[in-house]
């Protein structure tokens, strides 16, 4: 099974240059905990509600800071026409929940969670994906 058969099309992208507090309401408007951000039709970034909480709030930034101060720059992707299986252990690897999808041309696509794999036939892959995103992490400062 590909990418393309289990991720979510409707993908909401934020700029880097608005508010947190604009983003968090998006987030809450589609029940989402990320959004990918986005600039002059490039991916640049991901930004999660916990991205704002520890990257933002956390050290005394309001509502009006920037996405930008506090989104996750290395974007970690996938292609629309990767296998599951694979991307699965990846996402165990670099231990991430979601990744945005971009087709061949690295325009973005949609978003693949750990819920969408959890609808394959195969369980193997969630369990998989599952565990290596659960394994204990080096703990990163705050500040």
């Amino acid at each position: 099974m590909r990418v393309e058969d289990v991720m979510s099309r409707d993908v909401m992208v934020v700029n880097p240059w608005e508010s947190l507090k604009t983003a968090a309401r998006r987030m809450a408007d589609l029940d989402i905990g990320a959004l990918p951000v986005g600039d002059e039709g490039r991916l640049i970034g991901m930004v999660t509600d916990r991205d704002m909480v520890i990257r933002g709030l956390a050290i005394g930034k309001g509502p009006t800071a920037k996405v930008g101060d506090v989104m996750t720059p290395d974007v970690k992707y996938c292609f629309q026409d990767q296998e599951i299986d694979e991307i699965a252990a990846n996402m165990a690897d670099v231990q991430v929940r979601r990744l945005p999808v971009v087709d061949r041309d690295k325009q973005l696509v949609g978003i693949l969670a750990l819920g969408d794999i959890a609808t394959c036939e195969d369980g193997v892959c969630a369990t998989e994906a599952l565990s290596g995103i659960s394994r204990p992490a080096a703990q990163v400062p705050v500040g």
